[in-house]
């Protein structure tokens, strides 16, 4: 039975997606693995652990600082899929349903941080 971390939606998003990189990235060509390839698997990677990490945290502000890391790791992939897919490395159609879901995890990240401010001002 899943508790916890496995209850957050949003790090099942962000794990998601990031297993959803790594296999895009497998057709990428063999002169990217060093670049585009590494750059995309470790800012995916890195969303998904970020949020990992806040939610054993026991200050709202050391959440909040790892979710912000998630943040700007989620917006990095999401920028990198893009130019991917402007150098031809990926469809346009698979670019955009990724960077959709990058989106909604972004979104979802900030709303999280919201409420983890707001529980924590309710506290006092």
């Amino acid at each position: 039975m899943a508790t916890g971390l496995e209850n957050l939606w949003i790090y099942k998003l962000a794990e998601d997606l990031e297993i959803e990189v790594h296999e895009i990235t497998k057709k990428f060509p063999k002169d990217e693995i060093y670049r585009s390839v590494d750059q995309l698997r470790r800012s995916s990677a890195s969303a998904s652990n970020n949020i990992a990490e806040s939610y054993y945290k026991n200050s709202i502000k050391e959440k909040a600082r790892f979710l912000n890391i998630a943040q700007g790791e989620a917006e990095e992939t999401k920028r990198n899929i893009f130019r991917s897919s402007r150098k031809g490395f990926i469809s346009k159609e698979k670019s955009d349903n990724i960077i959709d879901h990058y989106t909604i995890l972004l979104k979802g990240i900030h709303a999280y941080i919201k409420f983890l401010m707001l529980n924590e001002v309710k506290k006092k």
